[in-house]
């Protein structure tokens, strides 16, 4: 995303030992979000973030499991986290863009998100869905296989999220209302970050370096030799060159209100952004549940 906080959940894929059972689980979380004060590039820094860290909580789960995610707001701004590439099958109401599907979490409120992690597995993230907040609030979500299905690929020996972001000496909400301000594009950023860690290319950051151990003798999967052409990965976001196009193809068979949108935040305030209603169909199967009881209201 150029200039943008563009923070990729990119994993090693290298297997991790998990308990396992039988049946479907519910995994679930509480997220604390509040601010935090960190060092970063010589200086403290307050920053929002879940539970005190960055990046927040990774939260891991097997396809078929339910998630449920307690969100405290404690910060002083409107929050929503959107869980990035969860196909919300059924669930529109848990998918969290502010002002499409739900009405933001003011401060000292909360909000309880569930979902069914339905037909998906892979390394995903979730991340705050209003202003520049993502820079500090997000995380890797992580969906394994169900028990007893095989990995389609050959079993690592561990499993390592790589998360990629950019750092900010300055406010990041505040460099999001400049940027809308002046109709161009964020600062650029002051650092690259790995796992939330800018590492010794930049000042006061020897210490703050991410590194990734292995073992003498293990097999570690860093990418495959063939490329999958037959059922390749599905994309929840595209990049579109300067001048250039793309097409999208999807099928329409989830009831709901879905926002599309440039991933520039300061973009959608120009008109780059929109939504588009899948309406019920015939059956119980495939009509949008009530909003939850415990829904923000605006």
């Amino acid at each position: 995303m150029g200039r943008l906080v563009y923070l990729f959940a990119c994993s090693l894929l290298l297997l991790a030992a998990v308990s396992t059972t039988s049946a479907a689980r519910i995994v679930e979380h509480t997220f604390n979000v509040r601010n935090s004060t960190i060092n970063r590039l010589c200086n403290r820094h307050v920053i929002t973030a879940v539970n005190g860290s960055l990046p927040g909580p990774i939260i891991q789960a097997r396809e078929g499991d339910t998630l449920i995610i307690h969100v405290l707001n404690k910060s002083p701004y409107n929050l929503t986290i959107h869980w990035h590439g969860i196909f919300q099958m059924l669930s529109g109401w848990a998918d969290g863009p502010d002002m499409v599907t739900q009405c933001p979490i003011r401060p000292g409120t909360k909000y309880t998100y569930r979902f069914k992690i339905i037909r998906q597995e892979g390394t995903l993230w979730w991340h705050a869905h209003i202003s520049k907040l993502r820079a500090t609030v997000y995380g890797a979500l992580i969906i394994l296989p169900r028990d007893g299905n095989s990995y389609p690929f050959p079993k690592p020996y561990r499993e390592v999220p790589i998360l990629l972001g950019e750092w900010w000496n300055a406010n990041v909400v505040d460099i999001d209302n400049q940027a809308i301000a002046l109709g161009a594009g964020p600062n650029v950023s002051d650092a690259y970050t790995i796992n939330g860690l800018p590492g010794d290319l930049y000042p006061c950051s020897r210490n703050q370096m991410y590194k990734l151990k292995v073992k003498q003798g293990k097999t570690y999967l860093l990418h495959r030799r063939k490329f999958n052409l037959i059922n390749p990965q599905m994309r929840n976001t595209i990049a579109v060159p300067f001048g250039g196009w793309a097409v999208i193809r999807f099928v329409a068979n989830n009831p709901g209100v879905w926002f599309m949108h440039c991933h520039i935040e300061a973009h959608l305030p120009m008109g780059m952004a929109t939504a588009f209603v899948v309406e019920n169909g015939p059956t119980p199967e495939t009509t949008l549940p009530p909003p939850p009881a415990d829904l923000p209201e605006c």
